[in-house]
């Protein structure tokens, strides 16, 4: 890897030993030596950060692994940021490979759209360009008005299973819902081999069916709304029983998703596939949450081995559970800050990459 012009700094703002793995391999491969700061909760859960170097001038990026405590993880990217920002800092470049509060960037209900405040915190604290990993959806690069790099962990997890997958050719990928097809296909087309998509949920014991909490309201009421103003009602959705759309007997079968969190679909998905003839069963995902009892539901499960990249730190699920495996994505990030340094075009980073992958 060429060397970086002089300038650079690169922070760790996240004070979690675990979380400075990361960091440490990109500066390695940069060549060069983490900044020099202080991470940490006061008494009262406060958190201070003391930056103990000149940046002034600097081009600063600013590492941030999300920890089991993201709402802290959250505050200290954002008081590195603010910190680097009146101590003038000519540029401050998040690093989040994985972007919290990802999953709530849509409208529900009466909720909000998390993910559009965290940008704008972010915006507003200093930051001037992110980057960032296999976002959730895609629009959420709409939520900033900086510039947003979204950088793709998929050429590691296809050389994954190039290399560490024996017989992979006798394989096929799968979505485990209907929203994860595009995501498949991508993976399918690129190792030419065939795809299958999961369609449907597990039934409600009949029990269920029959005791009235299924059942529509009895009256029809309207309330204040004129009769001819009535707006009608649409009918409820009613997913169909699981079904498999491909073949999986006698072949492997390889799910494919961004972020594995709570694994009771991935489990409900591998037992399918069990059913269906599927002889082993690989989960590949960019971003592994894994909370909760989740390496205990893995080991206990059909799937035979998950692989996710270092996105997040999860040595801890690694040692209570050995099927899960890790595939190192700091190249690319390395690359990444090593290009918008040096003011070089970030297109190489994305040869290949269609606008659905």
């Amino acid at each position: 890897m060429n060397h970086t012009k002089g300038g650079l700094v690169i922070f760790t703002a996240n004070s979690h030993p675990s979380s400075r793995e990361l960091s440490k391999r990109i500066a390695e491969r940069l060549g060069v030596e983490l900044g020099k700061v202080q991470v940490y909760q006061e008494a009262n859960r406060e958190t201070r950060v003391q930056i103990q170097e000149s940046v002034r001038g600097k081009d600063v990026f600013v590492i941030q692994t999300v920890s089991k405590d993201v709402n802290t993880t959250i505050m200290e990217m954002l008081i590195m940021v603010y910190a680097c920002r009146t101590s003038c800092a000519r540029s401050i470049t998040g690093v989040l490979p994985y972007f919290p509060y990802s999953k709530q960037c849509k409208m529900r209900k009466r909720g909000s759209i998390v993910s559009k405040l965290i940008a704008s915190m972010m915006c507003k604290a200093g930051l001037t360009h992110l980057i960032t990993m296999d976002l959730h959806q895609k629009e959420i690069q709409g939520f900033f008005n900086i510039p947003v790099d979204n950088l793709r962990a998929s050429p590691f997890l296809l050389q994954y299973i190039q290399e560490e997958i024996p017989d992979y050719r006798n394989a096929v990928i799968v979505a485990k819902s209907p929203a994860s097809a595009k995501r498949a296909q991508s993976f399918a087309e690129r190792l030419r081999l065939g795809i299958a998509v999961i369609h449907g949920e597990a039934q409600d014991a009949e029990s269920d069916q029959v005791d009235g909490r299924h059942s529509p309201p009895t009256v029809k009421t309207t309330g204040a709304i004129h009769p001819s103003m009535e707006i009608p009602l649409l009918i409820p959705k009613e997913k169909p029983p699981i079904t498999v759309v491909g073949d999986v007997g006698g072949r492997i079968a390889i799910i494919v998703d961004d972020i594995i969190d709570d694994v009771d679909s991935f489990v409900a998905a591998a037992e399918t596939l069990k059913e269906r003839g599927a002889y082993k069963i690989y989960v590949m995902a960019t971003h592994g949450i894994l909370s909760s009892d989740a390496p205990r539901f893995i080991e206990e499960s059909a799937i035979d081995e998950v692989v996710v990249t270092n996105t997040i730190p999860h040595e801890l699920q690694k040692l209570q559970c050995p099927k899960i495996k890790t595939a190192d994505i700091s190249m690319i990030l390395s690359e990444a800050i090593r290009r918008i340094h040096n003011g070089e075009s970030m297109s190489y980073l994305f040869r290949n990459i269609g606008v659905d992958d």
